[in-house]
């Protein structure tokens, strides 16, 4: 019943198995899994954690996704009062808000009125059902609007909530909040009358702008369409040279809670007078000025200018508070001004230790929004500080922290670990923007940590709705690069894969999501064919070209992902042609970075020597779409390496009948001998090899390994695709970059590399970089030898027979 229910909700989901499939699965990998895991992961071993009853709380399409500043709290509050509300993270330029105006409030959906059915029916009093059942849905309806407040997210609102902590912020920044006091409309009503007979000097202007900015908010909504504020904005128009500075800044600040729209004429002129008049202006009216641009959400790249050159000049001017706020005033305005780059760093150290923590998040912050780029020793000092601090850190400065330690690829092992501590209590009560940040910070990183990554999977299914076509394609990717699925993995990937259908109208805009979102199920083995099919048309590959991203190499591996793992696939393909424009591209970038490597060519150059040279061994990519370099190997199954490489015909002629003749006392030695007297380092190395521990215990050539019960691909592998007594050695000379940090886990990409080398009938080779990097530096036999047992090693040559 669980499968005839999974197909009907995706119908053309390409998988073996379903739900029902689940515990069979988890029973056949048993403890093994579980052990490899803990071994895997840097810090501690960890406890699983158990996924609860979650009600899901639909939402339209277009569902708009704000933000309530009124939700930051500190770290200690949250870890005691789950319900109360944390930050999220999001910078600025990555908001997306759907097309089409807000919603009207939701009616409470069917899933949660399902759940008082047992109540009604215990009743026997109607009246008193009635009654009890309004009280449970006004609670239940108070739930839902809290947790609404907490997924809301506010682009303009949350950057901004550092200027709460010091008083010196208020002659710096605007205060868009509602004001203290109010005025009453008839009032308003008076002043707009007096507009006609006013002469229009500045002082009585002034006066009108600020009494108006204190109307209660639904009457000055009303002034955008009132000609007579519009007369009002026309006479300050005019008379905009003879304001004086103050009263122009008090305008401007007045405009804010007026809503006038960033294109109004009123601002158009205020603007063009500022810029005359910045250089006789004072580093805190500047600043102010730039938060009201910020507040009416204009963008003016020309004040901006003025504003960091005024800056540049008078840098040692600059007191604590200025500073940050110059900061934040970069990164709302996405500018990063080249001369100030070595000024901001040398500020950080000298204030590093007198920051609010709130602050350091909003330097992190305003960086990383301007892809201002910061040295790893400023950005580990600032880590360093947060490593120690993190429990008194709100989550919203915590994540852009890490959106800058992301972006700089720092390695902070303390902070990192100190993270694994704090944030899986939090993740329940943050909103999905700020998980989605801290989740691709691991990701990012190559950071495995089984406790963050299960409790974000145990919070998101029921917040799914919440998630842009961003988020959910991050989720994604993140757990596919990091080859990790939850316990609760189908209702995890379900949902989410949900919500990639209910966001289909935003891959129009953002093609990169779905591309990330696929990727991300691949590495896991999972391939919804729908959005396979839309991604793989000619019309969504049109829309790549114009993105911002290269997708071309995403495309390819998604691609040729799904001609390998999904054979019965009927959906759109790749065009030969751009298969082969792909191929060529990423084999030209291969001869230029990735053949040479020395480790890479050490090896090639011993296995020519040791097999007879080089017609028998092959350093290419042998699944190009995968972007890595392999070492083909050829052997016979009684023992003979095959020469298959041959550059020419002459070549072909010459050594058709040459090879390497293995007597069988050779072959004793190589691989009995060597089997039999290596070191115990050796041996503990060769049980931890990643390449063995996806196949089976004793790393037996896995041409069907890859299909277990559980697997959710659909190929099958085809041995005899080629010579009957032929063995295809796929070689992997490994690095750091392959693995995640400081462990020995294979990453997404590469297990998938790995995966469909053996549905193809390869035998794949673990030569992991800590095997191979030291002996780099030992003698020459000592690397034969190691490399001998890797090609002839006998379990490899009995299993592939």
């Amino acid at each position: 019943m669980a499968t005839v229910l999974m197909c009907r909700r995706f119908p053309r989901l390409s998988r073996v198995t379903a739900f029902s499939t689940t515990a069979k699965r988890k029973a056949e990998r048993g403890s093994s899994k579980s052990k490899k895991e803990k071994r895997d992961k840097p810090g501690a071993a960890k406890t699983e954690t158990e996924s609860g009853a979650t009600i899901q709380l639909l939402k339209p399409q277009d569902y708009r996704v704000l933000y309530n500043p009124a939700a930051y709290v500190k770290g200690r509050a949250g870890s005691q009062q789950l319900h109360v509300d944390r930050d999220g993270s999001q910078a600025l330029g990555d908001t997306f808000t759907d097309p089409g105006t807000a919603q009207a409030p939701q009616t409470f959906p069917t899933a949660s009125s399902q759940a008082l059915s047992p109540v009604r029916n215990a009743l026997p009093k109607p009246r008193s059902s009635t009654h009890l059942e309004q009280t449970i849905l006004a609670k239940l309806y108070k739930e839902e609007a809290e947790k609404e407040k907490r997924e809301m997210h506010d682009s303009k609102e949350d950057p901004r909530m550092f200027q709460k902590g010091r008083p010196e912020y208020r002659s710096l920044s605007c205060d868009s909040s509602e004001p203290a006091q109010t005025l009453p409309a008839e009032e308003g009503d008076s002043i707009l009358q007096s507009v006609a007979g006013c002469e229009g000097s500045p002082g009585i202007l002034t006066d009108y702008f600020l009494k108006l900015s204190h109307l209660p908010a639904e009457r000055r909504a009303a002034l955008a369409s009132d000609p007579r504020f519009g007369a009002l904005c026309h006479r300050a128009v005019t008379a905009i040279r003879l304001f004086s500075t103050p009263d122009l800044i008090q305008i401007l600040k007045a405009c804010v809670p007026l809503a006038v729209p960033a294109s109004h004429p009123l601002l158009n002129a205020c603007e063009t007078e500022f810029c005359w008049r910045a250089w006789d202006m004072g580093l805190e009216q500047l600043l102010l000025v730039a938060d009201c641009w910020r507040c009416l959400d204009r963008s003016v790249p020309s004040y901006l200018g003025i504003l960091f050159s005024y800056a540049n000049l008078h840098w040692k001017d600059l007191t604590l508070p200025q500073f940050v706020q110059l900061l934040y005033i970069i990164g709302e305005g996405r500018r990063s001004p080249a001369d100030l780059a070595q000024k901001v760093e040398s500020t950080i150290l000298k204030h590093l230790d007198a920051f609010t923590l709130e602050e350091l998040g909003a330097i992190c912050l305003g960086l990383f929004k301007s892809l201002s780029g910061i040295s790893d020793h400023v950005m580990r000092r600032i880590a360093d500080r947060v490593s120690l601090q993190m429990e008194d850190m709100s989550t919203y400065a915590l994540v852009n922290v890490l959106k800058m330690l992301r972006y700089t690829r720092m390695d902070h092992l303390p902070l990192m670990r100190e993270l694994g501590k704090v944030i899986p209590a939090r993740i329940p009560a943050t909103n999905i923007q700020g998980i989605m940040h801290i989740t691709l910070t691991y990701s990012s990183l190559h950071f495995f940590d089984e406790d963050v990554l299960a409790a974000v999977a145990t919070s998101l299914p029921s917040k799914v709705s919440y998630c842009r076509s961003k988020d959910a394609a991050k989720f994604l990717w993140s757990f596919g690069c990091l080859d990790y699925e939850p316990p609760n993995e189908e209702e995890f990937y379900s949902s989410l894969i949900k919500q990639l259908h209910a966001k289909f109208h935003e891959f129009s805009k953002f093609p990169e999501h779905l591309l990330t979102a696929l990727l991300g199920l691949a590495f896991v083995k999972r391939f919804p064919e729908e959005l396979i099919d839309f991604a793989l048309r000619e019309e969504f590959i049109q829309k790549t070209r114009g993105s911002k991203y290269e997708l071309n190499k995403d495309l390819f591996t998604l691609g040729k992902s799904v001609e390998i793992e999904c054979p019965t696939y009927q959906g759109s393909r790749l065009p030969p042609q751009l298969c082969q424009e792909f191929t060529e591209m990423v084999s030209s970038f291969a001869e230029r970075e990735i053949y040479v490597r020395p480790e890479i060519m050490e090896a090639t150059s011993l296995l020519e020597s040791m097999l007879g040279g080089p017609e028998y061994v092959k350093n290419h990519m042998i699944l190009p779409h995968t972007r890595s370099s392999d070492l083909e190997v050829r052997l016979a199954t009684d023992g003979h390496p095959i020469p298959f490489n041959f550059k020419d015909p002459v070549a072909v002629k010459k050594l058709k009948d040459m090879g390497v003749s293995l007597t069988d006392d050779l072959l004793s030695q190589l691989i009995q001998g060597r089997a039999h007297n290596r070191s115990p380092t050796e041996e503990g190395n060769e049980a931890r090899i990643p390449g063995r521990e996806r196949g089976d215990a004793a790393g037996t050539p896995c041409l069907g390994g890859a299909l277990t019960a559980g697997a959710k691909s659909q190929a099958e592998p085809k041995p005899g695709r080629w010579q009957p007594r032929e063995v295809r050695l796929a070689l992997q000379v490994s690095n750091r970059n392959h693995f995640c940090y400081g462990s020995r886990r294979l990453l997404g990409l590469h297990c998938l590399k790995r995966r469909q080398l053996r549905l193809l009938g390869y035998v794949v080779v673990e030569i992991p970089f800590w095997e191979w990097f030291p002996l780099l530096k030992r003698s020459r036999s000592e690397k034969l030898s190691y490399l001998h047992y890797k090609v002839f090693c006998p379990v490899l040559l009995t299993g592939a027979g």
